[in-house]
């Protein structure tokens, strides 16, 4: 992609949009039926301040035509962000490579309600390293080990790592206690679920694979090691919800919960514990592991 015509502003880079196919009377028009949620008087508004801008970097006035395939570029807003008390930790850094112990609640990047408090735009803030990229992504609910790219010429090295299954990923988890003969393989087909966040298993050739140990029983409840062979979304999540044995504190599965909006009083009992890899670019064998450690193996902190 062709470098942003215009610049960052506060840390945070600019967004755009390309222009689908499709008939409008002006580009106000599209701008106010694809952004519904958002006041149209306040989207008319943000264009007579001259705050969207053309791939020139020209402002766009309110009487802009739709063009199809134009790209336009604005600076995403977001109401007043609640901060999230947690901190990451940098693990690792080299001319190419960033590896982070990524925090619970903590987004990986901007969406939503999201747009500073995320992992993205604190360690471009933090680093000074506008051209940072994740290699892979961790959900908002699960902390440990994530990778970065600091040069955006070796991303594609890293990324393909993924791509060909080449990254020794494992995971920890606290979730009840079921005696099913462990450790087992789980396959299963996931596809995308009712609720828009959600994934859910179906029939079919299965598409998703985990490796599930037992690690220590607490109780009624117990400490897996989870080794997942594929990188479906929320696979791990889904994998125990469907054997029964969801993951402590998931607010998707088995069931979607109300949005606890800023409580962070119950982190997703689930860690990213390690990763290893042989380096594409120096041929070295590469480790990393959390530093972090799962609530729930506090003996006051869970039930009996």
């Amino acid at each position: 992609m062709s470098k942003a015509p215009i610049p960052w502003r506060e840390g945070i880079a600019p967004s755009y949009l390309w222009l689908p196919e499709g008939e409008w009377p002006s580009l106000l028009a599209y701008l106010q039926t694809r952004f519904r949620h958002l006041d149209p008087q306040a989207l008319q508004q943000r264009m007579a301040q001259g705050e969207l801008f053309d791939d020139h970097g020209q402002a766009l006035p309110v009487a802009a035509p739709y063009r199809v395939g134009q790209r336009i570029w604005y600076y995403r807003e977001v109401g007043a962000e609640t901060p999230i008390p947690f901190t990451e930790t940098i693990l690792h850094q080299d001319a190419h490579l960033l590896v982070v112990d990524k925090p619970h609640f903590l987004p990986m990047t901007p969406g939503g309600r999201f747009l500073r408090e995320t992992l993205l735009h604190r360690l471009r803030t933090r680093l000074n390293q506008p051209q940072l990229t994740p290699v892979h992504r961790l959900d908002r609910e699960t902390a440990g080990v994530v990778l970065f790219c600091l040069d955006p010429a070796s991303r594609g090295a890293y990324q393909t790592l993924f791509e060909r299954r080449e990254v020794r990923k494992v995971y920890e988890a606290v979730a009840p206690w079921r005696d099913l003969s462990w450790p087992l393989t789980h396959r299963s087909r996931i596809e995308a679920g009712d609720h828009f966040m959600t994934m859910q298993e179906v029939a079919g050739e299965p598409n998703s694979e985990t490796r599930i140990e037992l690690i220590q029983r607490l109780g009624s409840y117990a400490w897996y090691r989870l080794h997942p062979h594929t990188g479906r979304k929320h696979q791990l999540r889904v994998h125990l919800a469907g054997l029964g044995i969801p993951i402590v504190h998931d607010p998707f599965y088995p069931q979607v919960l109300d949005d606890k909006g800023d409580d962070v009083s119950q982190p997703l009992q689930l860690l990213a514990r390690s990763i290893a890899f042989t380096d594409p670019l120096s041929g070295e064998a590469r480790q990393f592991t959390s530093q972090r450690q799962l609530a729930w193996l506090a003996e006051d902190v869970r039930p009996s």
